[in-house]
């Protein structure tokens, strides 16, 4: 997360093709094109989540210890910020598994030349708590090039002893996420420190800290968090780096916006990769087992700017959500920069680049979130209860149920399991709730649950003869209607055998225009008028 590299690779998400129809579905969308629209009660299978995790939800951003001028975070008031994440324990550039502050300290020379200890004690002896966050972009992580299993053990046990924390925190990015081999032995190595912890009733909690996408994840944090879990590691949660998203995110959105999407989607696929470890946990404790960090200000990219109202949405979403952390990079960098600092849209260390008061972000982002690390240091994942079945029923739901043998258009809303879903592109026989990781393999948009009180949605439709039925052989100009199917079709330029089927798949490139539900309103208040 350290501002003064480009981060464009660790949060850009791998470039995935669009999912092709096969041609056996091509042809199907040319001669069927059919909605389920009413039938008999469908039971799917959904679930209610009830509370089982208790949390104690808890503010610490990060502080950059060796960056310059120095930060005196034990000098801050309490009221600002009660945790604080040093940040970071790296690999010396010399010695792969000797752990350094930033590649610059040794743990005694942090102690001789930054009164680190020092500053540590003071800062708990007014009632703060710190934890020690290991990698970050600029340097390599202790796994990537300490290959020796048993050293990296006692690295990491160093740091954690030395400092004496409940709490680690690995943020994981740029090319050590793409290291598979420090990947396995990061987690081999942290199952065993975790275990021996365990034996001596003492608490370890280890946060993973990972970039995102306003889609979630990536495919190499997926294979981080499977790998953690195959080995047995309990982890306290992910947090997301809500930073950076550069080509990414949509230039409408706002970064709280972005930040929102990339937290549902990181919450779905957290939910998937929990199931696939043989652990079943309801949507509640996952909000639970998740943070957010944004980066304040000016991030690296200058479109993309986190203001003041930002963090405001950001932390109201977090509060409403049950998130348990909130992080920002960094409590450094919370106070406006200086007359003398001429382009604000490059990032700096000691300032946010944007007009605010001395820790507005923090005071803004911690409200609600005021408990202490320790407190939830020792909280233990196990499977939750067996959710209870409902049923989703026609007479009952907005959308029409999902059917297996429905064929659904684009845009199409249904429900299953309780939750609305829209359709992307043409689909036929894809489950909705299909555990995919990434959203492109998928052609189903989760919208949201089916609300208390929601009814049925009556959809208008044409009566049969108020067009002519789309043939293959006729010449259609623009404006020309047909009915296809018993869904009404407008020609926008001259056509011939060019399916309305095809609409659905392309709209761009076909010549026909599917017409809109007020369209059709009209038109039935106005008698069938053309």
């Amino acid at each position: 997360m350290e501002p003064n590299q480009q981060n464009n690779k660790s949060n850009m998400p791998q470039q995935k093709p669009t999912r092709r129809l096969s041609p056996w579905r091509v042809l199907m969308a040319a001669v069927i094109v059919t909605v389920m629209m009413s039938g008999g009660i469908y039971v799917a299978r959904g679930w209610r989540t009830s509370e089982t995790v208790t949390v104690d939800p808890w503010y610490a951003p990060y502080v950059d210890v060796t960056a310059t001028p120095r930060f005196p975070f034990e000098q801050i008031p309490e009221t600002t910020a009660q945790n604080v994440v040093l940040s970071f324990i790296v690999s010396d550039p010399e010695n792969a598994c000797t752990p350094t502050w930033g590649g610059f300290f040794t743990v005694d020379e942090a102690s001789n030349n930054l009164d680190l200890d020092r500053r540590i004690a003071l800062y708990r002896q007014n009632g703060g708590e710190v934890s020690i966050s290991f990698g970050g972009q600029l340097n390599n992580e202790l796994a990537v090039h300490c290959a020796d299993e048993s050293a990296l053990l006692t690295a990491y046990k160093t740091i954690i002893d030395r400092y004496q924390v409940s709490l680690v925190d690995f943020d994981i990015e740029g090319e050590g996420l793409l290291d598979k081999e420090a990947t396995i032995r990061r987690a081999k190595v942290l199952a065993q420190l975790q275990d021996a912890k365990n034996k001596e009733d003492e608490a370890l909690a280890i946060w993973l800290t990972l970039p995102v996408a306003p889609s979630g994840l990536t495919d190499a944090g997926h294979e981080l968090i499977a790998e953690m879990l195959a080995q047995g590691v309990d982890i306290a949660g992910i947090n997301v780096m809500a930073m950076n998203y550069g080509q990414s995110k949509d230039v409408t959105h706002s970064m709280a916006q972005a930040s929102e999407m990339a937290l549902i989607e990181t919450h779905r696929q957290l939910g998937i990769l929990y199931d696939q470890a043989g652990i079943s946990l309801n949507d509640s404790t996952l909000w639970k087992k998740m943070g957010v960090t944004p980066m304040i200000g000016q991030n690296e990219f200058y479109q993309e700017i986190f203001t003041l109202v930002d963090a405001k949405t950001m932390n109201e979403y977090a509060f409403n959500k049950n998130i348990a952390r909130i992080s920002m990079w960094s409590l450094n960098r919370d106070v406006q920069c200086g007359g003398n600092y001429a382009n604000l849209t490059i990032v700096s260390n000691s300032c946010s680049g944007v007009n605010q008061k001395e820790y507005e972000f923090s005071q803004i982002l911690s409200k609600g979130y005021d408990g202490l690390m320790s407190k939830n240091a020792n909280v233990k994942t196990t499977n939750d209860p067996i959710p209870t079945v409902i049923v989703d029923d026609p007479s009952s739901s907005p959308y029409p149920i999902w059917s297996e043998e429905g064929v659904y258009l684009k845009d199409t809303k249904i429900v299953w399991h309780g939750n609305v879903y829209q359709a992307k592109w043409w689909t036929k026989g894809d489950l909705p709730d299909n555990p995919v990781l990434q959203t492109w393999e998928t052609p189903w948009q989760l919208l949201g649950p089916v609300l208390p009180g929601e009814e049925p949605v009556v959809l208008l439709t044409l009566p049969e003869g108020t067009y002519s039925e789309w043939s293959g052989t006729t010449i259609y100009t623009e404006g020309d209607r047909v009915l296809f199917d018993g869904i009404a079709f407008q020609a926008k330029w001259w056509t011939q055998g060019d399916s309305p089927a095809a609409a659905s798949i392309n709209p761009d490139s076909s010549p026909w225009l599917r017409l809109t539900q007020e369209q059709i309103k009209t038109m039935l208040e106005d008698g069938f008028a053309s």
